[in-house]
């Protein structure tokens, strides 16, 4: 017979309710407790039955995971984590992409019943706190993002403002004093744009650094394009910057290649910091200085609180932030 629960708690010296509660994913066992059981389990090769606990629960063993573009290699490499971390509760990972429209928006937080989810983790960038709370249908959810916060369900995020402050003082630190944004956006809904140009102004306040408008370029969206494009804007100034924070990795990529065109030297002549540690920054020549946000601790907790909210936990909504590091390269020396 294949080892059962039984088996486990008499190995750890502990109740059956209490590897229950491990295998759960359960967040109040105390680190030492879930430790020695995860030794037991491990010791012993158990693996859960999940067609009967699906039978005694209820439950569907199926999440979804609903992100803006899965094109973007932070987004992938963030499901990519968001499923690993599923696995580890037997979990089946549903994704889907919603270009940020809010009719797709709408229809997938409406009608996720009907699709037997077990909850949601969902990325918004069109519909509002209100608009979630009066369009749901009751399916657990935890939010990812800056679009909602302080809303109607639980939000794991990091601090972009701090975290660009860091970026832009890191480039204030080295002695620059033209230093340029890349990736600016106007729209209500742009709350990452809003939040990291809200940074880089505080860190340049603080290094006594003016804030020249014509550093500031805004960027339809963050991809490589909208990042060259802005640094021929920024290069065709009569006084160019001796630096530039973009908003994303992708952003600064495309302002490289730029720089790498018009003979600049990086960062010889312009400094070049981003936003997310992609992988494709740490093998670009010069590799990227950027904000890491500690995505494989997002995954971890948003798993968590949506297995709370599945295990129909009665608290109010949370607001979690995760740590972010800055981490430099050669493209600021």
């Amino acid at each position: 017979m294949p080892p059962g629960l039984k088996d486990v708690a008499a190995l750890a010296g502990v109740s059956i309710k209490t590897v229950s509660n491990v295998v759960n994913g359960y967040l109040h066992v105390a680190p030492d407790t879930r430790a020695r059981v995860q030794g037991a389990i491990d010791q012993l090769g158990y693996k859960p039955n999940v067609a009967a606990r699906q039978l005694r629960s209820g439950r569907s063993g199926v999440i979804a995971l609903a992100l803006p573009e899965l094109q973007s290699p932070y987004f992938a490499e963030l499901a990519g984590l968001i499923v690993q971390a599923a696995e580890r509760r037997s979990w089946t990972v549903l994704i889907d992409q919603t270009d940020g429209q809010a009719d797709r928006e709408r229809n997938l937080v409406a009608g996720l019943r009907r699709h037997a989810i077990d909850g949601l983790i969902f990325s918004p960038l069109a519909l509002t706190g209100e608009e979630l709370t009066s369009g749901g249908d009751g399916t657990p959810m935890v939010l990812l993002g800056e679009r909602v916060s302080a809303g109607p369900a639980d939000h794991v995020a990091i601090d972009n403002t701090a975290a660009a402050a860091d970026a832009t003082r890191h480039l204030a630190g080295l002695g620059r004093r033209r230093i340029a944004a890349i990736g600016a956006q106007d729209r209500p809904s742009a709350m990452t744009a809003h939040l990291r140009l809200a940074g880089y102004r505080r860190a340049l306040a603080e290094a006594g650094l003016p804030d020249d408008p014509a550093l500031v370029v805004p960027a339809e969206s963050f991809h490589r394009a909208d990042g060259a494009a802005a640094m021929e804007r920024l290069l065709a100034l009569p006084d160019p910057p001796d630096a530039v924070f973009c908003f994303n990795d992708l952003l600064a990529l495309g302002a490289l290649r730029t720089l790498l065109r018009s003979g600049r030297t990086v960062p010889g002549d312009v400094a070049v910091a981003g936003f997310d540690d992609v992988e494709d920054g740490r093998f670009s020549t010069p590799t990227l200085t950027t904000i890491a946000p500690d995505a494989a601790r997002i995954a971890e907790l948003t798993i968590d609180l949506l297995a709370e909210r599945i295990g129909q936990t009665a608290e109010p909504p949370r607001e979690v932030w995760v740590q972010h590091r800055l981490i430099t390269r050669e493209s600021t020396g």
